[in-house]
């Protein structure tokens, strides 16, 4: 199966407020538009082990939620009956080329989300929202990613509230919690880190 028929057969998981799965699933670009159901999905923040810089991605011109913008490390949906760590140790392994991450655990287990409307998309989502470290920069699938970055925590705070950026709506959400919880209320300001050279405010 290539990627692209992946992409159209890929499915995801309506729940409740409470994220228990309803028995609906729906294919997942179709199921993504102005109206768009709450359902399934994670979120997950990869530190790198050596200096604890964030790895942060812009998402790929092509996507169809919010394409072009700068967010978290790796996002996704458990497929049907999926365990939601397998899900993200799939996506981190797709999008990225991380198949391994260390330390995978939950931080924030009960957020839920709902975005106002990015090109016509609503993003509506109960999402867990985890941590892992690695050792090694991504190798990104160029249809999920265009760009990506190491930055310091503190400097990925500064990025959240840059007016020339385009971030997700998610991940300024998820900042004002995650900040209360071990590890990123642990993070040092000033974390010196070495990047690929992209500049977020440049995308």
């Amino acid at each position: 199966m290539n990627d692209t028929t992946a992409l159209e057969t890929e499915r995801i998981v309506y729940v409740t407020e409470d994220g228990e799965p309803t028995g609906e699933t729906a294919p997942k670009l179709a199921a993504h538009h102005e109206n768009t159901r709450l359902h399934l999905a994670f979120s997950c923040y990869l530190l790198r082990s050596s200096d604890q810089a964030l790895l942060i991605t812009s998402r790929a011109a092509s996507k169809k939620v919010w394409p072009r913008v700068w967010t978290n490390s790796v996002c996704g949906h458990p497929a049907p009956g999926e365990p939601i760590e397998e899900a993200v140790r799939r996506r981190a392994a797709f999008e990225l080329g991380l198949p391994r991450l260390d330390g995978l655990r939950c931080v924030l287990p009960a957020y839920r989300y709902r975005t106002p409307p990015f090109d016509g998309v609503v993003e509506n989502e109960f999402c867990p929202v985890f941590v892992a470290w690695i050792d090694d920069d991504p190798a990104p699938h160029p249809d999920e990613v265009g760009d990506w970055r190491w930055v310091s925590w503190n400097d990925y705070a500064l990025l959240l509230n840059d007016d020339v950026t385009d971030v997700s709506y998610w991940a300024k959400d998820q900042f004002s919690q995650l900040k209360e919880f071990e590890p990123f209320s642990s993070l040092q300001n000033g974390t010196s880190v070495r990047d690929n050279g992209a500049d977020p405010s440049s995308t």
